[in-house]
């Protein structure tokens, strides 16, 4: 890389750190082949995430004087970045990657200022995402409205079977 490609990788990484992300997760990439590594990005571009590769002199670089300066620490070795908006999806994809190919190990992460270590990636992506919780309470919301119009509806529903009674019992 030459030194204006140095400062636009910077760059990139800045504003993923600086912007509206929820979660940065690093990981340890021990061998992956390009089928592998390509399979993971789709997975993550589906989920709304991100996964790159990046040099660890600049990706520490680039986290300087961000909420995510504490990841400085797990960057050594091979590693890439995932990250997220949805402070969820990017750690859910990488630990079911991971729990299905042993060549990609999870460093650590960070949510903001609050660094993760393995078993908190692992929790997170534990959780609910953020799509999964909107649909639990829209859930939550509806099922007064529709228990409401059952209570309404059954009144009316058995005047109509007692007519219908009344009609079978005179045709008979």
């Amino acid at each position: 890389m030459d030194r204006s490609q140095k400062e636009q990788a910077v760059a990139e990484l800045n504003a993923v750190f600086a912007g509206e992300t929820g979660v940065v997760v690093v990981t340890r990439n021990l061998g992956l082949t390009v089928a592998e590594s390509s399979d993971l990005r789709t997975k993550m571009r589906e989920a709304g995430a991100a996964y790159k590769v990046a040099k660890n002199r600049l990706a520490k670089r680039a986290a300087e004087g961000t909420p995510y300066a504490g990841i400085s620490d797990l960057l050594s070795g091979p590693t890439a970045l995932a990250s997220s908006d949805d402070p969820v999806a990017a750690a859910k994809v990488v630990v079911e990657f991971a729990k299905g190919n042993d060549k990609l190990e999870i460093v650590g992460g960070s949510m903001g200022e609050t660094v993760l270590d393995v078993a908190g990636v692992k929790s997170l992506a534990s959780m609910p995402s953020l799509d999964e919780l909107r649909g639990k309470i829209v859930g939550l919301l509806n099922a007064p409205a529709t228990k409401l119009a059952q209570v309404a509806q059954a009144p009316a529903g058995q005047l109509a079977r007692v007519f219908g009674a009344y009609a079978a019992k005179e045709d008979a």
